[in-house]
């Protein structure tokens, strides 16, 4: 019940290709919102700048002296006619250019200013009314030396916005700098309206300090162009996202294609099936790489297979020869005990020769069993008992035993890398590794003609004891054998002349359990060096 609730909350997983097609439309979504950001403000400042010069060169339209009635009306209170045949009687004479305390209103105080207007031409009757024309929509003011500001446009355009002096002082900084481009602020007016808003000297750009005019315009038609700007933008966008999500579906299903044959063959893989492999030129270097890992993988599988294949074949051989070796002696045993046991009339020669048949084969069965308790006991966890071991003392010592072994073959003991040699080992286990490789050398050599050498060498950080003999010698085929347990070169030789074939096996055993290995070397027809490799102390 448990487990098939578990099962039931288990959220659904998704698919890689789900996956790839959900971020790469997110990405390609958080791209679009960037370039659209930048659209945005590239275009606002844009076009901002753009209203800016032309409210500076709408400001050089205006002939100076409707700009001095216009401030001069503010000033009395003059309100304009209401309409044209009004306009004559409404409209006063021009007075004189104000002063202020720096001087001329404009600064200078000549006849004609830089517009190319006549300070002395009488303004047309229509004057009121150029406001409207020229002026529709926008705000004028000026602003006095004492930062007194007069609006000059309210009736005709929008308020004018009243900017902080920090702003004021700013922008006329700007102003004045030569070389400068048109700069301009935001600001909203009373009625909460923005207008773009840009400072002149009222005396032209050589005029310095105060007063200021100040023209605005609101920023409202330039902001709905900007979010039309937007709105195509994002429908665009939305266009490429629904192509984007088009196109993506079939290009990443062909690109995930081949992991659903890789999908496809693992699920036809087993134990029997080792040797299928994936195809790893696919064109994608991250699926060519997980292939080549996949066969790595079941390379590596496959070997182990065989190995253990190889193991429980070889195990089945060993309790095989086991039984074998052991069902020899005990046969013969058996046979000399069921002669005794009828009563039949022996002398007491035949009796004790049947005796001394009994003893050496329980001999050789207790040997037997004593090889395999220590191959079990080296495959297992050995046991040593590790000391400073000279090789030269331990030649040495086993060098009586070493020629009683070999009978009338020659031995020649070869101990010229010096006393002064040491290793790290069991010594009762390294010379049963020497008496084995002397013993099997014993066996392979004419018991006349047979020559047998021990050598001690050294080769970098490792001492060498080896074993050469002139005997027959092994093929190629077979020196890779010699090491398995049971195995005999000769199989014509018997059992009691040859062993059980656990010698070789034993030492090996015994030399790795050390750090080092036994290695082969043999010539058919010449004899073999058998080599044991212990690391220096």
């Amino acid at each position: 019940m448990n487990a098939d609730a578990k099962a039931q909350k288990k959220p659904a997983q998704k698919t890689l290709y789900a996956q790839l097609l959900a971020r790469s439309l997110f990405v390609l979504a958080v791209l679009l919102l960037l370039i659209g950001g930048f659209q945005y403000f590239l275009m606002r400042g844009f076009l901002y700048q753009n209203q800016a010069e032309t409210l500076e060169a709408q400001f050089r339209s205006i002939p100076p002296f409707l700009i001095e009635e216009w401030r001069s009306d503010v000033k009395k209170g003059y309100e304009p006619a209401a309409n044209e045949s009004d306009a004559a009687n409404a409209l006063p004479q021009r007075p004189a250019p104000l002063q202020s305390q720096e001087g001329d209103f404009y600064g200078s105080g000549n006849a004609a200013d830089e517009s190319g207007y006549e300070a002395d031409e009488a303004p047309d009757e229509s004057t009121p009314d150029r406001r409207e024309f020229l002026l529709g929509g926008l705000s004028l003011a000026a602003i006095n030396p004492t930062g007194e500001v007069d609006d000059l446009n309210a009736k005709y355009g929008v308020p004018a916005p009243l900017l902080s002096e920090e702003d004021y002082n700013l922008l006329r900084e700007k102003v004045l700098q030569p070389g400068r481009k048109v700069n301009y602020v935001l600001a909203s007016d009373i009625d909460g309206t923005e207008q773009l808003v840009v400072l002149r000297p009222a005396g032209g750009l050589g005029s310095g300090g105060m007063p200021m005019l100040q023209i605005g315009i609101p920023t409202g038609p330039l902001t709905a162009i900007l979010w039309r700007q937007l709105a195509i933008f994002a429908g665009l966008s939305m266009l490429a996202l629904a192509g984007g999500f088009t196109l993506y579906r079939p290009v990443l299903r062909r690109s995930l294609s081949p992991l659903s044959r890789m999908v496809e063959t693992v699920k036809v893989i087993d134990a029997g099936r080792l040797d299928e492999r994936f195809h790893a030129e696919e064109g994608q270097a991250e699926i060519d790489r997980l292939a080549l890992s996949f066969n790595g993988m079941l390379e590596r599988l496959e070997e182990a297979f065989a190995a253990e294949k190889e193991s429980q074949e070889r195990m089945r051989q060993f309790i095989a020869d086991a039984s074998h070796e052991l069902r020899t002696p005990l046969t013969s045993i058996r046979g000399f005990l069921e002669v005794l046991l009828r009563g039949s009339r022996i002398s007491e020669e035949q009796l004790r020769s049947a005796l001394r048949s009994m003893h050496g084969e329980s001999e050789r069965m207790t040997k037997l069993v004593e090889d395999l308790l220590m191959l079990v006991k080296l495959d297992r966890r050995p046991e040593l008992r590790l000391a400073d071991v000279s090789p030269e003392k331990l030649l040495r010592e086993l060098e009586s035993h070493l020629r009683m072994l070999a009978g009338e073959r020659q031995i020649l003991l070869d101990m010229q890398a010096g006393p002064d040699i040491r290793v790290s080992g069991d010594p009762d286990k390294l010379k049963q590794v020497v008496l084995n490789l002397l013993g099997n050398a014993v066996q392979h050599t004419d018991p006349k003609r047979g020559k047998i050498s021990l050598a001690i060498r050294l080769r970098g950080e490792r001492m060498l004891i080896e074993v050469s003999d002139n005997g027959s010698g092994i093929p190629p085929e077979l020196q890779q054998k010699v090491f398995e347990r049971f195995y005999r070169g000769d199989e014509s030789r018997s059992r009691r002349s040859g062993g059980a074939g656990l010698g070789l096996a034993i030492s090996l055993a015994i030399a790795e359990a050390h750090g080092g290995t036994l290695e082969l070397c043999s010539v058919p027809g010449e004899g073999s060096t058998f080599t044991l490799v212990l690391p220096l102390v």
